[in-house]
Order: C-alpha cells, then structure tokens, then sequence
C-alpha cells in the first residue's frame, strides 16, 4: 500500500509511544510529551471532547499472540485509542488464558487488567465463579465480538498417510490402538469450556470419537503449541493463528481443518472487561469500543493486511515471523499435504458480515455446547445469564457513534439457525432439540 511520507512519519510516532505504554518506560521525555501532544492535536476526540472527554484515560488490557487479538494491537498503534481520549492504554502479552483469568481476578487496581481479547466463553465461566479462585464471582461484559473463523484443527505429521480432513474418524483406530496398548492419545485445546475446547470436542464427535473416553484432552497455551507438537506430546491439536501456520512451515504437521469449514463465520474472540471498570468508567469504557470497531475495520480491509501482520509479528507484540502470519491472514491457507486454499471464505474476518457485533445467539451456543460435554451444569440459566453479560447495546452505542450505518447494524441479538459441517443444526429458540440430536454427550 502507498503511503504519504506524513503518514508514515504520524504511524511512527504512534507506534513509538505504544511500545513505551506497553514496556513501561519510565519517565515521561521531552520527546514523549510531544508525541501525545501531536496525536491529541491530530485526534481531538471528537463528541468525547464536547463532552467533558471520558473518565480516565487509560485501562489495561490483556492480550494472547494470537492473529485475533490484533484489533487491540493495531487500535494502540495506529492511534486510535488516543483519538478518543484514551492515550494510556496498556496492552499486555498474557502466557496463557489461565494467566488472563488470574490477571483479571486481580483486576488492574490489583496488578493485572481490566479486560482482554478473551475466549468468548470465559466471561461467563468468570461472572459464575466456575473457574476463579474459591469460585467467587466477578461479573464480567462482553462488548464485541473480534472476530469470526481463523482457527485451525492440525495434526501430527505422524498422521500423514490418513489425510485426516473434515473426518476426525480417521484417526479411530490409532487411537483405539494407544487405548487398547493402556495409554490415551492426546489432543490439545488451549482452556476448558473455551473456542478451542468445543471446537476439538465438536469436530471429535461428529467423527465417532469420544473426547472424554477414546482420547485424552489436555490444556497447552497456544504459544506453546507447536513446540509441544515436536516433541510428539500430542496428536492434534486446536489452537487460533499463527500457531497452525508455524506447525506447516516447520513441516511438523498439517492442519486437518480450518474451522470456518466446521461452521462458516463462527464466532470466535471477545473483547471482555471487568463489569465493575464499565460501569464506574462508562464513557472511557465506550471511547475503548469505539476505537476497537474502527481498528477492526481498519484490519479487515486487504490494503491493510501486510501492515497489519508486520505490526504484530514484531517483538513488542508477537514475535514470530512475519510469514507465519501473513498468507492466512489474507485467506490463503497452506493447509500442508500439497491441500490450499486461495482466497478463502473461512479467512478470520474483524468486520465484516457482522464480525464485530456479539450475538447474543452466538454466546447461547457456547454455553449450550459447555452444557453437552458436562463443563456446566444443565440447570443453569444460560438466556439469563447471556442477558446480564453480553452488552449488544453498549456495542450499538458505539457503532452509531463512530458512524456505523443503521443498515450495518444487526436488527436481531440473534443470528438465527446456525448449520454445521456435519448437517446438524442450531436453533437458538429450542436448545433442548439441538442437544438432543447429538450422538456423543455427558448432559
């Protein structure tokens, strides 16, 4: 993309003071006050300004290297969360999603953060006490959805000769081989009742294999993933990108499907925060939802793509290789075995067809699937609980804020029947038939 010798030197500067918010550098230079000073005269704020601006400027935010949290990545470098106001973000690598649970317990008076780029459960496994310390409850909000599609199920490259696509039967009998020999194969999610979780779980299923029973499911952070692979401690694996991509690069395996294929456009990452920094901070809280909408428009357009991967591939951020990142993030997926796809419709998207917009439907389906495999229990209120942590209307506030059409903004909280790879069919008014037609459960 061509770019003006301004811009460049603007997007300089701004990525320059994100890096010293982010490693906490002390002191605030000369040079530093100059460049705030440049973004706020650049970005005044607009209704914020003309109304008192908003609370604090500042909340910190926790993020995994993952392509999908790059919204917050690219609305601190790009400049937009100083544009309304919000010139002291901190955006902070977590190790893993247990860290990002911890980190948010603490909340970020504590020593941690006040939201994340998160699995889109999880908000909800936190608000109910199902996964804190001494299950207290720490109401969380889901207020947007950061993308859909992006992740990948791969496997070892042990498993070459199956081909192993859409049809997780394939692996069967190797696995029954390990059960019978007293051992379990291993397949690796990155947390319990998470996207990666129900995505493993569902593609396992619909293959006649029992992730409770024909193989064991174990917990790797996704930066941990590929290396894990090498060292041969499991057999697939579900995990968001680059990781997928690396595992090919390196020849140590192939991925066996995107899971765009198990259900085109699923949701995937939230934007979550603390319920209790929201409402005490509820215009800084909406000037960070109007930020990220308009970075999540920024990174869904193709101009931006190989900016947007060299941003985040750095060692402030990721620090992995650029081309680990990069083709996929453009729809081009080498999926290993000689299998691509060019120009993919299960390419990650941040904005378009709804990305942005947390369905309240969406959140429905993942509680419904923790319920299946027994991670919740069945007799919880799940359209209550929905009700009182997914903030669809805070997310519209800030869609007509930073402009967003009417016509581009969902009528419904719900998306409607969703189908799946395997011909099976989600209607969110009638969770009971879903349930019912799946052959493998612990509900």
């Amino acid at each position: 993309m061509t770019t003006t010798k301004t811009q460049n030197t603007t997007n300089i500067a701004k990525r320059g003071l994100a890096r010293r918010t982010v490693l906490k550098a002390g002191g605030q230079t000369a040079a530093a006050a100059a460049l705030f000073s440049a973004i706020k005269t650049a970005f005044p704020g607009g209704a914020f300004a003309a109304d008192g601006g908003p609370e604090v400027t500042g909340a910190t935010l926790g993020f995994i290297a993952l392509t999908d949290s790059s919204p917050l990545i690219i609305a601190q470098e790009k400049g937009f969360f100083a544009k309304y106001g919000m010139t002291d973000m901190k955006i902070l690598k977590q190790a893993s999603w247990a860290t990002t649970r911890d980190n948010l317990e603490l909340g970020a008076a504590g020593g941690g953060i006040d939201g994340a780029h998160i699995l889109s459960p999880l908000p909800y496994h936190i608000s109910i006490g199902k996964v804190t310390k001494n299950n207290v409850k720490i109401p969380m909000f889901v207020l947007a959805r950061l993308n859909t599609n992006g992740q990948a199920i791969s496997v070892a490259q042990s498993y070459a000769d199956e081909k192993v696509g859409l049809d997780a039967g394939k692996m069967k009998a190797r696995f029954a081989a390990v059960l019978a020999s007293g051992e379990q194969a291993k397949c690796a999610m990155t947390f319990p009742g998470g996207t990666h979780d129900m995505w493993l779980r569902y593609w396992l299923a619909a293959g006649g294999v029992d992730p409770d029973r024909d193989v064991s499911v174990i917990v790797v952070p996704p930066p941990q993933m590929v290396a894990n692979m090498k060292v041969k401690t499991m057999e697939a694996f579900c995990v968001g990108e680059p990781w997928n991509a690396q595992l090919v690069n390196q020849a140590i395996g192939y991925s066996a499907v995107t899971t765009g294929e198990l259900w085109l456009n699923h949701p995937e990452k939230a934007l979550g925060m603390r319920a209790d920094w929201v409402e005490k901070n509820p215009k800084a809280a909406k000037a960070i939802l109007m930020a990220t909408l308009e970075a999540q428009m920024w990174c869904d357009k193709m101009e931006n793509k190989e900016e947007m991967c060299r941003i985040v591939s750095g060692r402030d951020w990721f620090k992995v290789p650029y081309d680990d990142i990069v083709d996929r993030a453009k729809g081009n997926f080498d999926m290993g075995l000689g299998r691509r796809y060019i120009d993919s419709p299960f390419v990650m998207k941040f904005w378009r067809e709804n990305a942005s917009y947390p369905f309240q439907s969406h959140d429905l389906w993942f509680l419904t699937e923790n319920q299946r495999w027994g991670i919740l229990p069945a007799s919880l209120d799940t359209k209550t609980l929905i009700k009182s942590v997914n903030r669809e209307d805070l997310w519209r506030e800030a869609a007509k804020a930073v402009g967003v059409a009417a016509s581009d903004i969902p009528a419904d909280t719900s998306r409607g029947k969703e189908k799946f790879f395997d011909g099976v069919t989600f209607d969110p008014t009638d969770t009971a038939a879903y349930l019912k037609s799946l052959k493998i459960k612990r509900i």
